[in-house]
């Protein structure tokens, strides 16, 4: 708002603008101007007295705002730092997100060296299956499985002559068994007779067979032929757009955007990376914010438990001291193995 215009006055004319003057009659009885009266010393000393203490008191009135406006202006100046911090930090740009992205692909690489696919497989049909099994499950859960599923149905050809209920039975514990054992059948019933019982080695073929997504795809690619893929999981969605790297939720828009800033050669391995610290420090609900070793580089720092102590409390696996989720897992996995089906660590 503008300044007030209240206080304001009308200008008052002085009395030397304003010729005073009498009229007397004469004789004549005509009207004539009287010239006016000198004043004296004493009208003179009078007049100079008021004229002084009107000036001291405007002076003093004057004075007497001063350390107001000054006030005024001092507790504007102090509120200006405070409108300064509220205001919208400015976007990042597309060159800085890269650099950011690339970064805490070379953290986190320093942090899970011992980073891997957390399913056991010892060849690539194995790996399929196990991966059309992972969904709405956890990894553990199918390690816990799978062994007696492989130890039935060690080939696709063995597979997709089984016994539906038989198999079922066997799928019961990783959830959804009716949907899983009519995927695997299928999947293993289409290797057998479009591809000689093999597991193709190109994306086209595999997202042909039932059951199987890109996700699925890329991680058979990844894993099994050392074909670079992004595996676009809930835990890799969720810490993508924590980290501010996309705000796409749709898995093939995510998968396209992370493609453009991560190098094709590392798109496996920052898989792992984040899925990794998806699963033990980056939770969901409450990350394990003041034990996190990108905490620097993360926009989202301090949605979760910044104490050090209580953080590390929230920490899993290896890193919390527990098993991990493979029965055997890789040489270099500085963690303990995980307890079959039945033994005494449950699926988490």
């Amino acid at each position: 708002m503008g300044d007030s215009a209240v206080g304001e006055h009308e200008p008052v004319k002085r009395a030397s603008e304003t010729k005073g003057a009498e009229v007397t009659a004469d004789g004549s009885g005509r009207g004539r101007i009287a010239k006016p009266v000198k004043p004296t010393d004493g009208a003179k000393k009078t007049a100079a007295e008021k004229t002084s203490a009107k000036t001291a008191s405007a002076k003093k009135t004057s004075a007497g705002k001063a350390p107001a406006k000054a006030a005024a202006k001092k507790s504007a100046a102090a509120e200006k730092p405070a409108s300064r911090s509220a205001a919208p930090a400015k976007p990042e740009s597309h060159l800085a997100t890269v650099r950011r992205a690339r970064r805490i692909n070379r953290e986190l690489s320093e942090v899970y060296y011992y980073a891997h696919p957390e399913l056991d497989f010892e060849n690539p049909f194995q790996l399929l299956v196990a991966t059309v099994l992972s969904a709405q499950t956890t990894d553990l859960r199918v390690n816990q499985t799978t062994p007696a599923v492989f130890a039935a149905y060690p080939t696709p050809e063995d597979m997709a002559a089984a016994d539906p209920e038989k198999m079922e039975e066997l799928l019961r514990p990783t959830g959804f068994f009716r949907a899983k054992t009519k995927s695997l059948l299928g999947l293993s019933a289409a290797l057998r007779d479009r591809f000689d019982g093999e597991v193709p080695g190109r994306i086209e073929d595999l997202v042909s067979l039932p059951g199987v997504g890109r996700k699925t795809a890329f991680v058979v690619l990844g894993n099994a032929f050392g074909v670079p893929g992004l595996t676009v999981d809930t835990h890799f969605g969720r810490l993508v757009r924590r980290w501010k790297l996309t705000e796409q939720t749709d898995a093939d828009k995510v998968e396209a955007e992370i493609a453009e800033i991560i190098p094709k050669s590392e798109w496996t391995m920052f898989s792992h990376r984040t899925i990794f610290h998806g699963r033990r420090i980056c939770h969901s609900r409450k990350p394990a914010c003041g034990a996190c070793p990108i905490a620097q580089l993360c926009p989202s720092y301090g949605e979760g438990e910044l104490d050090p102590e209580k953080a590390k409390k929230l920490l899993k696996y290896e890193m919390g001291g527990q098993p991990g989720q493979r029965l055997k897992p890789p040489s270099d996995y500085p963690g303990l193995p995980a307890p079959p089906l039945g033994g005494n660590g449950a699926a988490r």
